[in-house]
């Protein structure tokens, strides 16, 4: 159990600065991005008219992530940010599967990995909403319905941040204590498989389209 609060760090100093890097989740993230990358390559590798089965596979997870795109956005802005809401979509899969492979981990479950990736859908989709609407209409929308309700709507869409990345972390991390103290209590013999499956693979997949999803709301209301 005592994992549990183990951390392995790289701590820099730097122009009087301390930083601490966590090198587990640095490393699984790396290794999550490897997988999406080997598997976007053995889809297209003998790509034909006829697909296998891992092309057909990737092509209808690409298909329907554009469609739900275009639903919630349009044809135009779907084609924009299809890339990266494919993307999104995969290394959160990926890294939300990588627990249930022995001797590797979540890099969500570190709270850094979803803030960060929030911080980057809000900042994409605020982008967005400054190039769709211009900078004055953009700062317009604070001051409604009166002027002085802008810092409880700045505060509103700041909170963004906080809930899809917390719901991320919570979610994942939870999923993994439960693990670990069901599989130190049962000597990893009946349950854990079982759990394995379901918060690594039910709730790590469920949990990562609705962080992609909310990713693309967030988007169309800002250019909408």
């Amino acid at each position: 159990m005592g994992e549990l609060g183990q951390i392995h760090q790289l701590i820099l100093h730097l122009f009087g600065l301390r930083l601490a890097f966590n090198l587990e989740v640095i490393l699984m993230t790396w290794i999550a991005f490897g997988l999406v990358i080997l598997f976007g390559y053995l889809c297209a590798r003998k790509s034909a008219l006829l697909p296998g089965p891992l092309q057909a596979l990737g092509e209808l997870l690409v298909d329907q992530l554009y469609q739900l795109a275009e639903d919630a956005l349009d044809k135009e802005l779907a084609v924009k940010y299809g890339p990266m809401i494919c993307a999104l979509f995969m290394f959160l899969v990926v890294g939300n599967w990588l627990g249930i492979i022995p001797h590797l981990e979540e890099p969500t479950k570190d709270l850094n990995t979803p803030l960060s990736l929030g911080v980057m859908g809000f900042v994409i989709a605020h982008a967005a909403g400054i190039r769709s609407k211009g900078f004055k209409s953009y700062i317009k929308e604070y001051m409604e319905p009166i002027f002085f309700m802008a810092p409880l709507n700045i505060i509103g869409e700041l909170a963004k941040i906080v809930s899809i990345s917390f719901r991320l972390f919570g979610n994942i991390m939870g999923g993994s204590i439960i693990i670990l103290v069901v599989s130190y209590l049962t000597y990893s013999i009946l349950l854990p498989p079982f759990l394995y499956a379901f918060f690594g693979l039910f709730v790590g997949t469920i949990q990562a389209f609705v962080f992609t999803m909310l990713t693309v709301v967030y988007i169309s209301v800002q250019v909408k």
